[in-house]
Parts: C-alpha cells; sequence; structure tokens
C-alpha cells in the first residue's frame, strides 16, 4: 500500500494537529518519517499493536516499545516475550538509522520509568561453528533469567541433556535446539514444543535476549541485601533476591534496587517529533493509570489488614504525571503533534482533512460493487484491498462478473492507475476516500464487517500457524477443528445472517446416531485460525461432536511426547557416557 503515500495531500500531513480518519493515520505517519524521527503515543496496549501492524506495511522502520501488562506495586511479573521486545527496541535505537525510525508504544509505556543501564550490556549471538563454551552459555541463560526445566515448552526456558541445550527465545515462534561439539556449536535447529522433534535448521546467528528487565547482578543483591533491614514488608523478597534467587513480581522492588531510571523520552534520536494519537484520551489514560496504581496500593493495605501478605510502600513512583511527560518533552526539546478523529477549528493550527471513513457495506456486495462504480465514474483511484491472494483472486471474478475493471496489483509499490478498480492484498484495516486528492480505498473488512484482525491470527500457538486457504480444499478433505476434532470438507457457502452476508466453510462429523446423517458445523471464514488441514499419513477417524474423542486423542499426544522425551533423556544419557 506504499503507493498511496504519494497521493495524500503533502501541505495536510505536515500540519501541527491533524482531524480525520484514524484509517489515515498509518500514512499520514509514514509520510511525515521522511522528515524525521517519530515518537507515536497511542492510549492502549493494543490499539498501539494494531498501529505497529499496520505501519509495517507502509514503512520499513518501525520499533515497537510495548508497555508492561502489569501494574507497579502488583506482585507479578511482565511477560518475557513483552520483555524482551522492549529491551530489542532499546538496542534498536542505540544504532544508526539509514531511515527515520517510527517509535509506536502506548501511553502507559511512555510514563513508565526504566532502568538506566537497560539495553547497554552487549547481547551473546550464536551460530553454526562457532566457538562457545556450553558452561559459560549455561551460566549465562541463568544470569538472563531463562528458567532451567527439564522439557522445554513455554517462552523463556531452557534444559541441558549431554551435549544439547535446548532453549526457547523470548521472541522465538519455536524453541531451538543447540547441539554441540566439545566447545564448538555443531548444529542449530528449530524443534516443535507438542513432540520436541527438530523440524528445520535455523539459518542465521541468533541473538538472546534477557527474560527480565530486573536483572541480579552483584550490585543488585547488595542492595538487597542492605535494605532488607529498612523495609520489613519485603524482607522475603529481598532475601531472594539478595540470595539470586527469580521470582514472579520481584520487578515490584525495582525503586529500591536501582539507583538510576529514566524514561523512554531519553533514549529517542535528536530531533524526534512526539506524536499523540487522540492526545486528549491519552492525558486521561495517563491520569487514570496513576489513580489506579494508588487504588491497588491502597487496595493491598486493606487486605493486608485482614491478613493479606501487605504491599511494599517504598515512596516511589514508577510512573511520571502527564504533567511531568509533558516537562519531559520541552526538556528534551521535543517537538510535539496530534493525530486525532475529532477536533475544533478554535485551536490554532489545526487541519481538517478533506477524508472521510469508508461506510459499512455489511456484507452488501451489490451496494459494494454500485459505490465502486460511482468512484471510477468520479475518476477517483479506486483500490480494494483483501487480506489474502486467495479471496484476491475471488473478489476480482466478482467486480469482473459485475463488468467492472479489474487490475490485479500483489503488493501495492507504485501509484495505482486511473479508471479501473486496483484489487491487491493488504493487512490495513480500513479504507477511506478523498474527492480533493481523487483516492477511494475500500478494504475487505469495510465490506464484510468482520471484527477480527490479521494480528489476531499472530498471536496463536505456534502449532497453528499453518493458514488454511479454503479456496484449495477439495470436497472430502480431512479437516482439524481446534475444538471438535477431525471432520470432512463439505463445501464453501453463503449464508445471510441478520442481514449481513458471510461466506462459512462447512465441516462434516460423524452422526451422532446409528443410520442419521452426519453432524455439520458452520466456519465463518474470517474466524479460519481455529482449523487446519489434517497432514497424517493415513485416513484418520471421522470424530462424533461432544463425544469426548478429540479430547481422548490429544491426551494420547500428550502421553506420547512424554514417551518420546524420556527416550530423547535416555538418547542423552548414553551419548555423554560413550568414550
Amino acid at each position: 500500500m506504499r503507493g498511496v503515500i504519494p497521493l495524500l495531500s503533502k501541505q495536510s500531513i505536515s500540519a501541527q494537529r491533524i482531524v480525520g480518519p484514524s484509517s489515515t493515520f498509518p500514512f499520514i505517519l509514514a509520510a511525515r518519517a521522511e522528515k524525521h524521527p517519530l515518537l507515536v503515543v497511542t492510549s492502549s496496549s493494543r490499539s498501539s499493536e494494531d498501529l505497529v501492524n499496520e505501519l509495517r506495511e507502509l514503512y520499513d522502520n518501525v520499533i515497537e516499545f510495548p508497555a508492561w501488562e502489569t501494574l507497579p506495586h502488583e506482585r507479578l511479573s511482565p511477560r518475557s516475550d513483552t520483555v524482551a521486545l522492549r529491551i530489542k527496541s532499546l538496542y534498536a535505537l542505540k544504532e544508526k538509522h539509514t531511515q527515520h525510525p517510527i517509535i509506536v508504544t502506548p501511553v502507559r509505556g511512555v510514563i513508565h520509568r526504566i532502568i538506566s543501564e537497560l539495553g547497554s550490556t552487549p547481547l551473546l549471538q550464536l551460530q553454526v561453528g562457532q566457538e562457545q563454551s556450553m558452561e559459560e552459555l549455561v551460566r549465562h541463560l541463568s544470569s538472563l533469567a531463562y528458567v532451567r526445566t527439564d522439557l522445554v515448552e513455554r517462552r523463556g526456558e531452557f534444559a541441558v541433556r549431554g551435549g544439547i541445550v535446548d532453549l526457547f527465545l523470548p521472541l522465538s515462534d519455536y524453541p531451538i535446539r543447540i547441539d554441540f561439539f566439545g566447545d564448538e556449536i555443531e548444529d542449530i535447529s528449530y524443534f516443535e514444543v507438542s513432540d520436541q522433534r527438530t523440524i528445520k535448521p535455523v539459518d542465521s546467528s541468533i541473538t538472546i535476549f534477557p527474560c527480565r528487565e530486573l536483572l541480579l547482578t552483584e550490585d543488585v543483591k547488595n542492595r538487597a541485601l542492605k535494605a532488607k533491614s529498612k523495609y520489613v514488608g519485603a524482607e522475603e523478597m529481598l532475601d531472594k533476591i539478595s540470595e539470586g534467587i527469580v521470582f514472579e513480581g520481584m520487578e515490584s522492588l525495582i525503586p529500591l534496587l536501582i539507583e538510576k531510571t529514566e524514561t523512554l523520552l531519553s533514549r529517542v534520536p535528536k530531533g524526534t517529533q512526539v506524536v499523540f494519537i487522540d492526545e486528549q484520551r491519552i492525558a486521561s489514560r495517563a491520569d487514570d493509570l496513576l489513580a489506579t496504581n494508588e487504588e491497588f496500593l491502597n487496595a493491598s493495605w486493606s487486605n493486608a489488614a485482614l491478613g493479606a501478605v501487605a504491599p511494599i510502600n517504598h515512596g516511589l513512583e514508577t510512573y511520571i504525571s502527564w504533567d511531568e511527560l509533558n516537562h519531559e518533552i520541552e526538556k528534551a526539546s521535543l517537538t510535539r503533534a496530534e493525530l486525532s478523529v475529532f477536533g475544533s477549528d478554535l485551536v490554532e493550527g489545526t487541519e481538517f482533512l478533506d477524508y472521510s471513513a469508508i461506510d459499512p457495506m455489511r456484507g452488501d456486495i451489490e451496494r459494494t460493487i454500485d459505490v465502486l462504480r460511482q468512484g471510477l465514474e468520479r475518476n477517483q483511484i479506486v483500490i480494494f484491498a483483501t487480506h489474502g491472494h486467495g479471496m484476491l483472486e475471488r473478489y476480482a471474478g466478482i467486480f469482473r462478473g459485475a463488468d467492472l475493471p479489474v487490475n490485479i496489483i500483489g503488493s501495492l509499490v507504485d501509484a495505482p492507475a486511473k479508471a479501473t478498480i486496483n484489487v491487491t492484498t493488504s493487512i490495513i484495516t480500513h479504507g477511506f476516500e478523498s474527492q480533493s486528492d481523487q483516492i477511494f480505498f475500500m478494504t475487505e473488512r469495510d465490506l464484510t464487517g468482520s471484527k477480527g484482525s490479521v494480528k489476531d491470527s499472530e498471536r496463536l500457538p505456534t502449532k497453528r500457524k499453518k493458514a488454511i486457504d479454503p479456496l484449495e480444499l477439495r470436497a472430502g478433505d480431512f479437516i482439524v477443528h481446534e475444538q471438535h476434532g477431525i471432520g470432512r470438507y463439505v463445501e464453501l457457502m453463503q449464508r445471510s445472517v441478520g442481514g449481513v452476508m458471510r461466506e462459512y466453510l462447512i465441516i462434516e462429523y460423524a452422526s451422532a446416531k446409528r443410520g442419521q446423517p452426519g453432524d455439520r458445523i458452520f466456519v465463518p471464514t474470517d474466524t479460519l485460525e481455529q482449523v487446519s488441514k489434517y497432514v497424517g499419513g493415513e485416513a484418520p477417524t471421522i470424530h462424533r461432536i461432544g463425544s469426548g474423542e478429540w479430547q481422548k486423542a490429544k491426551s494420547r499426544a500428550r502421553k506420547a511426547v512424554r514417551q518420546i522425551a524420556g527416550e530423547l533423556i535416555r538418547l542423552y544419557a548414553a551419548r555423554t557416557s560413550s568414550p
């Protein structure tokens, strides 16, 4: 969709305050980043993730800095993948950039004080053929808060068996198996969590990021030992830290154990512009976070009076206030801007875009065809984007059947043509139109109204990564549904539910009663992450819905995995004992 960016009015996108539909914001940000680095602040973590997802289609140098899922006073630790991504982003900000970066973070990420030394120590990289002591690697993983286990199943875990180290990096889709021959790395391969078997080699070097932001260095241990007498309520936690024991929620002690902290603003490149997506909502959200944090602390003290664990009252704040944030922006001499859906013409410097969002079609294909035809008649550049290549061909056929000119483009990099419907693939969620800039851009979601996003499918477990294309299925193919088990594919059909036309995948299962037709389920095409194609070597048994057969099959598979793991352990033991 990068071919759309040059079509936007350059005068409008450079204003200090821009009011327009939110679907234009990724394009505006990509255009603004050509002039200077951007720090984009959103009101929530979800909106930040969605914005990053769309920006990466339009711009190469996008850096995501996520926020913790936990509050500073909670005795819970943020997820290891969140921590690793934050640290990776800080290292990325230290690099020299040939293209201005766009840093995206939620308000919780920008008001959160981070450890000043975070992202400053050299990272260990591994590759095949490299000289690396296995013992030193194990000690290094422990120092980065990786958890040693017998069987690697979760991110942030590692296991040692003979001359092999299994490791699940926080930002990896699959765990890796590092095979040593003496002090040399002989092989690095990915393996499946489900059966512990290698699937493919790792072609490039791997970088090991920490799993925790608070690492138990000697300095931190000494500080914990000295603080035990001062903070009686935290004595047990401080005692564990002084002994080098990693535990859940130890990040709540960062203000006690770390001398210097700073905000993300101190890490951004010189000349960065801070762009707020709806500044009023962000300011309100910042105030709510501080209030919630205070309420949580007060509630913890109330529970402590009833016998619960007392909170740690160190009097040090991890979040900065909205006023402090504005002061930090001024202190760093950073410029600021705002993109918002609503605005007032009384505010100086506000630019109202001549853009509007696409009206929802609610599955009405006839109305969609009429709207696209009207765009062509107005001499607009007309673009229709689908989420996948299979649906691209399908919609192109529908438009051709309505006597509309169609130009299929795999990836819209150059400026699209007029007098035709440019059908392409994109993960952009919603479209927009402009009479002045002569653009009409509609997405598949504008047509179908489906609430799922491409980003949702990326959050699925790795064993569900293989997406299914309904256009490649044939009647009779075996299908595995996440909830119901193995069935047969019947057909793809359209149904109108509540006035909305949607496409459904029909899967047939074994009959619940002898002599009766098989039970069928209808799976919407916008929730295909729940199904995958059966890839076993022989014809499987068709399951019955609600019979428990699928749960028993999964239980047997888990038992087989444990047996394979036991065989691997015996194999590694034999290998180490052999001369």
